[in-house]
């Protein structure tokens, strides 16, 4: 008969052995990889010693092609709740070498619980990739586990923030889950996420492609956007996850962590009394303004090399989280484009459904032109910008540093749209469109009645002279009160400051609805 010692005992040998996943042959081949394993990724995101583990012990359930002969502990996904900077997140962690990081029932189910005591605690869920995809032996059965994470992801979002950290392969099913979170981080070098992969996309297009240049860190954060954010090494990426879980709150009924702010409110920036060039057409670096402006000089940008046209990222100001989407002129001189208003919207959205105000940075020429954007639905795409300003409830801050003509004006968080406070700096420039071609259509009459090219040139001039001294300025639309103040640059701060601190107390709410039918 077993005495209580030899009952701890097996606890203690079980926990050990649980805790070595697939066995230590199997970590030292994750570690030759460059990866860490399930457990360490856990011990470096959560604050140390915080985490508590649940289904220590699960096991799967498959009889199918002598799989009831290998089972482990945990069946390859570490699941539980700790905390970062002392405050409750949810967490899973797959477990490539167990099976592979392969989706078994048990597996999801694990993921399925943790996920549910997120949504019933109001909790962050942060879930850690790593995985070969469904496991063929369990058919169906991995295929209903990943749809019922599918279908906790979507009655999440806008509830509590989802973070899908990429650290492996996520492949086929597999992707849906991170693409329905609010942000995805990818590591350099040892992920990638692809619907099918190198070998399917050469027998059905006759492509030759390989992993990383069909779904890696590099494509994902350039080209399609997926990547929020990317990492060099895993350290670095889950050291980005804890600094991105400081700038949201824990639900959607909480408000963000208030910090301590040492930098004065009224702090004046020279610099940016000068930063507008005299040229209306020459760029400068929307982030000079921006780190200017923001507590500390910190700005935790996403989606850093994807739309560039566009920048969105969180900031504080005395202390406050804010969210900053803000053209910029240094690319496609800041025009709006397809993947820029995709980039900015979801932003706004992420924003609006977790109580963070937003500011928005002016400096827009316009929409993109041509038939690539007109054929790709720019249309649609805009309106999805758009959309989401007008929706968005929290407060609004807006300032124009220089061109909000047209369409764009509007889109960008304009009086019209509820913005609450809309300044403008005295270079800003709000009409319909910029002089040249405003002239071009006004005057055009006119122009062709002059045959000499020079006195036409210069005729031209004029006009243009006269439109920029008419509208090239923001008085025009201070007169009409669609602009609240004109402010002088350097005292941005402490104006953006204040503005922010007059709209704690705001409430507005939308018109009763099951949901709205944006524009997708």
């Amino acid at each position: 008969m077993s005495t209580n010692s030899d009952k701890i005992k097996q606890l203690i040998a079980l926990r050990e052995k649980a805790k070595l996943g697939g066995g230590q042959k199997r970590i030292d081949g994750q570690h030759k990889k460059g990866k860490l394993t399930a457990r360490e990724r856990i011990d470096l995101l959560l604050d140390e010693g915080s985490f508590e583990e649940f289904d220590m012990f699960v096991t799967h359930r498959c009889h199918n092609f002598g799989l009831e002969n290998e089972t482990y502990y945990g069946d390859g996904v570490v699941t539980g709740y700790g905390t970062i900077d002392g405050r409750l997140v949810y967490v899973f962690s797959q477990d490539f070498t167990v099976f592979g990081g392969s989706l078994s029932e048990s597996f999801a189910s694990k993921i399925c619980k943790v996920m549910d005591a997120a949504m019933k605690n109001g909790a962050p869920c942060i879930g850690i990739n790593d995985s070969g995809g469904a496991r063929i032996q369990e058919a169906v059965n991995a295929l209903s586990g990943y749809t019922e994470i599918f279908q906790r992801n979507i009655l999440a979002s806008g509830v509590i923030p989802q973070i899908s950290v990429i650290s492996g392969p996520c492949a086929g099913g597999a992707v849906y889950s991170p693409a329905l979170t609010d942000f995805i981080l990818m590591n350099k070098g040892i992920s990638y996420m692809f619907v099918t992969g190198p070998k399917v996309v050469k027998t059905v297009t006759g492509e030759d492609v390989t992993q990383e240049q069909l779904g890696g860190a590099s494509i994902h954060s350039t080209k399609s956007g997926v990547a929020h954010f990317v990492s060099e090494t895993e350290e670095e990426g889950l050291q980005m996850v804890r600094k991105l879980i400081s700038f949201v709150p824990s639900n959607n009924l909480e408000e963000a962590p208030l910090v301590a702010c040492t930098d004065a409110i009224d702090r004046l920036e020279d610099t940016l009394n000068e930063i507008i060039p005299d040229n209306p057409n020459k760029p400068y670096n929307v982030l000079d303004v921006i780190h200017a402006i923001v507590d500390d000089g910190e700005f935790l940008e996403s989606q850093r090399a994807y739309a560039q046209n566009i920048v969105t990222g969180f900031a504080r100001f005395n202390g406050m989280s804010v969210g900053i989407i803000a053209n910029q002129p240094k690319y496609l001189a800041g025009v709006l484009d397809i993947k820029a208003s995709c980039k900015a919207a979801r932003f706004v959205r992420f924003c609006d459904a977790f109580n963070i105000p937003i500011l928005t940075l002016v400096d827009v020429p316009g929409f993109l032109p041509g038939t690539a954007q007109e054929y790709g639905g720019i249309i649609n795409h805009g309106a999805k910008l758009l959309f989401a300003y007008g929706e968005a409830t929290v407060p609004k801050v807006t300032v124009i540093l220089r061109k909000a003509y047209g369409g764009a004006y509007c889109v960008m968080s304009s009086k019209h749209l509820r913005g609450d406070i809309n300044y403008s700096w005295p270079t800003g420039e709000i009409a319909v469109m910029g002089a040249s071609g405003a002239v071009e259509v006004l005057m055009a009459k006119d122009l062709a009645t002059i045959e000499d090219a020079e006195a036409r040139a210069k005729k031209q001039f004029e006009y243009e002279e006269d439109y920029r001294e008419k509208f090239a300025n923001p008085y025009q639309a201070a007169k009409y009160g669609y602009i609240d103040d004109v402010i002088e640059p350097r005292n941005t701060r402490f104006r953006v400051i204040r503005a922010f601190q007059s709209l704690t107390t705001k409430k507005v709410t939308n018109p009763p609805k099951k949901h709205s039918n944006i524009p997708l």
